[in-house]
């Protein structure tokens, strides 16, 4: 049976957005069990992206507040149980700022931990609609070299350094997301540049090493899009250890 949301999410819990699918047991996006909502649209064209079937701002399904909120309070007991709570990702959720910003809000009142899941492309003023609404932030930072950043996603590395310092300021308690991709994101320059602007942060609780993997190749060629990594391995072990080691040198609580 559906839980109703409580009659403080009422005001505004109409709000609508587009999300492209739900994962009720995420272990991987924030502590504990995670209940993710991936929304729709993404203004990134990574080269490695596992999800370009959330590109389009048009697609997805339509829902409101109050019933994703229905659908989240069903799963409490054991989000509460695990440390867990609800992630925010996409997409791009800064695209829906207002959306997200409700959603989160409403998990917050439910007593929910919240995490936003982001590259930081987006305006300022988006992310500060939903930064306050947020217990953690995961930042993805794809390169730090601008060049090879802007080969990866198509877009500028700028607005996610900006988000960086800005969390920063505010001291919003932030995890840095890198993904090792073996021949495109691990030159020793780009990652020494990556880890000493991290150091920098004293909001940083920790940098994530996400290995490159295949798994979303199927999807690209389902929506006639040219894979550009289909010869490209996953990174050995020894590789990310020596990555890890790297960011460790630097002072960084590396995972």
């Amino acid at each position: 049976m559906l839980i109703s949301p409580p009659t403080a999410m009422a005001p505004t819990a109409s709000i609508t957005g587009r999300i492209h699918s739900v994962e009720t047991c995420g272990a991987v996006d924030g502590p504990g069990l995670r209940f993710v909502v991936f929304t729709q649209g993404c203004p990134l064209r990574c080269l490695y992206c596992h999800n370009p079937d959330c590109r389009a701002v048009t697609g997805g399904r339509l829902v409101t507040v109050a019933a994703l909120m229905a659908d989240i309070l069903r799963y409490r007991a054991y989000l509460e149980a695990s440390g867990g709570g609800v992630t925010v990702s996409g997409g791009e959720p800064l695209l829906q700022p207002e959306f997200v910003a409700e959603l989160m809000r409403c998990c917050q009142v439910q007593g929910l931990h919240t995490a936003l899941d982001t590259s930081g492309f987006s305006d300022l003023a988006a992310a500060q609609q939903v930064t306050p609404h947020a217990d953690l932030v995961l930042l993805d930072i794809k390169s730090f070299d601008p060049d090879l950043y802007h080969r990866v996603t198509h877009v500028s590395l700028k607005p996610t350094l900006r988000l960086a310092n800005y969390l920063n300021e505010i001291q919003k308690p932030t995890w840095i997301r890198f993904v090792l991709v073996p021949g495109l994101t691990d030159p020793t320059d780009n990652l020494e540049g990556l880890a000493q602007f991290v150091a920098t942060l004293t909001n940083v609780e920790r940098l994530e090493v996400l290995p490159f993997h295949q798994m979303g190749a199927y999807k690209w060629e389902k929506l006639g899009y040219e894979y550009l990594l289909k010869d490209t391995l996953p990174p050995s072990n020894e590789q990310i250890e020596q990555v890890k080691t790297l960011f460790q040198s630097y002072g960084l609580t590396v995972q």
